[in-house]
């Protein structure tokens, strides 16, 4: 397993720390932590199994930025 922090813009409450969340979960993603206050997802994932470029293309298409 492979564990990551990413910042994450354009996150403002619960609901989008949810949203992110459940998107990540259903690619395969556990999420360890998420703050939509300081802007942070970290998460495990199988690298044998989705990439980092996959990853952030589903944080992309939910709408948030990823630096």
């Amino acid at each position: 397993m492979e564990k990551l922090c990413l910042k994450v813009t354009g996150m403002s409450c619960g609901h989008c720390e949810r949203n992110l969340t459940n998107a990540m979960e259903d690619i395969g993603v556990a999420v360890t932590k998420v703050s939509s206050k300081d802007g942070i997802v970290e998460f495990e994932y199988k690298s044998d199994k989705i990439t980092l470029d996959e990853i952030k293309t589903e944080i992309i298409e939910l709408g948030y930025g990823v630096e």
